[in-house]
C-alpha cells in the first residue's frame, strides 16, 4: 500500500532556513525598517543570536576564501571568521540587537532647573560606509524642569554606548541620542556635542591621521536661549 507524502517543503516548513531570512521576514512583515543604525532586537526570537552567529561566521569565512588567505594553513587565522562574527554581532554592533539598557528614572523632587553638563563620555562605533571604527568623546548639556525624570550619570554613558554600538554616521548618531534622551527624561532644553576621529579618513582615502568631526544637536530652551547655548559650550573642556 503506498503512503501519502507530504513535499519537503510543506512538510519541514521553514526548516533550513537561515536564521537571517526569518528575522528579515518578520521585520518586512511588521514594516519596519532595518537600516545599519536601527535597533531589531524586539524581532529576534530567544536562541537566535547563536544561529546568527553561526551563519555571519559561514559568511565571513567565504569573504576570506575570497580574499585567497589560506585560514587552514595559516595559524593566525584559523578561527577568524568566528572572532570576527562574534566581534561584529556581540560587541561592536550589539546595539542592533539587544534591548535598550534598563533605565532608573526619578522624579525631580527638589525641582532642579539649573544647567547640568555630562562627560566627555567616551564612544566607539563604526562608520556604516567602510565598517571603520568611529571613536571620541560626547557632551551632554541638560536643563531640567520640576517635572523632568532625573536618571543616574553612568545611564547617559550606556545609553550612549547602546546607540552608538550600530554602523552609523556621526551626524544621525547625535540626532538618534538626542531623541532618545528627551524621550527618557522630557526636559526643558538638550544639548549635545561629539568629536570624533573617523578611520575612514586616518587608515584609508585620505590618510588624515589629525582630522576631527565635531557636530551638536541643540533641542528645546537650547535653540531659544543664545546666553544658555553659549554658557553650555564654553563649559565643556573639548579643547582641553
Amino acid at each position: 500500500m503506498l503512503m501519502k507524502t507530504t513535499p519537503p517543503s510543506q512538510d519541514l516548513t521553514d526548516e533550513g532556513t537561515p536564521v537571517s531570512v526569518k528575522i528579515r521576514e518578520r521585520l518586512v512583515m511588521a514594516r519596519k525598517r532595518f537600516h545599519a543604525n536601527d535597533n531589531i532586537a524586539e524581532f529576534i526570537e530567544p536562541g537566535e543570536m547563536e544561529k546568527l552567529l553561526d551563519e555571519v561566521e559561514v559568511k565571513m569565512q567565504g569573504v576570506l576564501d575570497s580574499m585567497v588567505i589560506d585560514t587552514v594553513g595559516d595559524h593566525n587565522t584559523g578561527n577568524t571568521a568566528r572572532r570576527v562574527a562574534k566581534m561584529y554581532l556581540k560587541e561592536v554592533f550589539n546595539g542592533r540587537y539587544v534591548t535598550a539598557p534598563t533605565i532608573t528614572e526619578f522624579p525631580n523632587a527638589e525641582h532642579l532647573n539649573e544647567l547640568m553638563i555630562v562627560g566627555p563620555i567616551t564612544v566607539r562605533s563604526a562608520c556604516s560606509h567602510h565598517f571603520c571604527p568611529v571613536i571620541g568623546k560626547i557632551w551632554i548639556g541638560v536643563l531640567p524642569n520640576e517635572h523632568t525624570n532625573v536618571i543616574g550619570l553612568s545611564k547617559y554613558a550606556r545609553l550612549a554606548e547602546w546607540v552608538m554600538g550600530r554602523p552609523q554616521i556621526q551626524e544621525e548618531a547625535v540626532v538618534q541620542l538626542a531623541d532618545l534622551i528627551m524621550e527618557k527624561t522630557q526636559p526643558d532644553g538638550l544639548a549635545i556635542v561629539m568629536e570624533a576621529s573617523h578611520y575612514c579618513m586616518a587608515w584609508r582615502g585620505v590618510k588624515d591621521m589629525d582630522s576631527k568631526m565635531i557636530n551638536s544637536v541643540m533641542r528645546g530652551v537650547f535653540l531659544k536661549d543664545s546666553t544658555l547655548r553659549r554658557e553650555f559650550l564654553a563649559l565643556i573642556p573639548r579643547k582641553g
